[in-house]
């Protein structure tokens, strides 16, 4: 028996679209970053190029299937499909799903993560974009257009590979407090799953488990409080959410820095503390999961990199010195949380299977090989 349900957030960003063509530039994929980031600090490790599955198209099947075989002999259970809907039946990236649940193929599990953020020319490298507004795509939320949308996905939830909760078809939505009115959504989706013979939807909320800024009773401001875990993750609940998506990242960079340093680096984007806000991976891995990360109703990400400079350029707070091995680490530290919880409930998500342009993948690539890979399935496949 596995001992984790690992389930890894997956990026349909790698193919044209005439939006990126117009918005990017002819051509433009996740890719287009990736090949012109570079080192931006002594030992940075830029650019990181795929080795087994190359520089891909996601309109290939082939690659889809490749993708499938290389997750599955890991140890991962399926894929979670960042989803992008902005309201009155306006996608983007959905080709690669749309062709994975028409044809059937690949035959691999998968859920959806609605990405429920406006599009801005931040979304990537400012100065590159053809456009001078900063909105690019924005989201739009409709009552009328709640039920469209969840006909549009019943296919889908109906599909024998989505992933189900409980028996429940599990459905994340990556920003619940942006969402307005949300329990009004989640209670019209619950109704029409139950019409339309689903025992209902799980529903799995994204968030942070630290405040960006706090005021207590007296109005006092408190910036980055790493003490409100247990709350946050109740507000995601109370809204409706089945479960918590959660991750430690920011809240254990800011215990490695401190949150003086924390609040100056963010406040100067880095730009008068250059790569200040850069942290180790095995000293940020020791403070990235928490005592209520053991909640039955919580499920903690996986982090085997991080690095967003081939969007943002300086303005980020990278991870440094990750490697296979302190990867496994963290699994087997992930797995040792969640190890009292029911076995349907032993889900960690992988953040992220192939989201290169914020160095956060486990696809093989020219450095590591596989080892990424390995590491999950070494911590994951054994017995209990």
């Amino acid at each position: 028996m596995k001992r984790a349900r690992v389930i890894a957030l997956y990026l349909p960003q790698f193919h044209p679209i005439p939006e990126n063509d117009e918005w990017w530039g002819p051509g433009f994929t996740e890719w287009t970053n990736v090949v012109q980031a570079r080192p931006l600090f002594r030992g940075h490790y830029q650019p990181r190029i795929p080795a087994d599955l190359g520089f891909y198209d996601l309109r290939l099947p082939e690659v889809r299937e490749q993708q499938a075989a290389l997750a599955r002999e890991a140890g991962i259970e399926g894929f979670c499909y960042y989803h992008y809907w902005f309201g009155n039946g306006k996608q983007l990236l959905e080709r690669p799903f749309n062709e994975v649940l028409a044809s059937g193929k690949p035959d691999f599990p998968f859920c959806l993560c609605w990405a429920n953020h406006d599009w801005t020319n931040k979304s990537w490298k400012k100065g590159s974009s053809l456009r001078q507004d900063s909105m690019i795509m924005q989201m739009h939320y409709d009552f009328e257009d709640h039920a469209a949308h969840f006909n549009a996905l019943l296919p889908a939830f109906k599909d024998p590979r989505y992933i189900c909760v409980d028996g429940k078809p599990i459905f994340g939505i990556w920003a619940p407090r942006k969402f307005p009115d949300i329990r009004h959504f989640i209670e019209l989706w619950q109704q029409m799953a139950r019409d339309n013979g689903l025992k209902g939807i799980h529903f799995v909320g994204y968030t942070d488990n630290i405040r960006k800024a706090v005021c207590d009773e007296s109005g006092k401001r408190t910036y980055w409080d790493v003490h409100q875990v247990g709350n946050i993750y109740r507000e995601i609940l109370d809204m409706g959410f089945d479960a918590v998506i959660s991750s430690g990242l920011f809240r254990a960079q800011t215990l490695c820095k401190g949150r003086i340093l924390t609040v100056l680096s963010k406040l100067g984007e880095n730009s008068f503390i250059p790569y200040s806000y850069r942290t180790d991976y095995k000293r940020t891995m020791a403070h990235y999961y928490v005592d209520e990360d053991t909640w039955e109703n919580v499920y903690p990400t996986l982090l085997p990199q991080w690095d967003r400079t081939p969007r943002a350029g300086k303005k980020h707070n990278p991870l440094v010195n990750s490697t296979p091995e302190k990867f496994q680490e963290t699994v087997e530290e992930a797995i040792r949380i969640i190890e009292k919880k029911a076995p349907e409930h032993r889900i960690l998500f992988l953040k992220a299977w192939n989201e290169w342009g914020e160095g956060n993948y486990v696809e093989p690539d020219q450095r590591f090989g596989h080892g990424y890979l390995q590491a999950i399935r070494q911590a994951v496949s054994e017995t209990e």
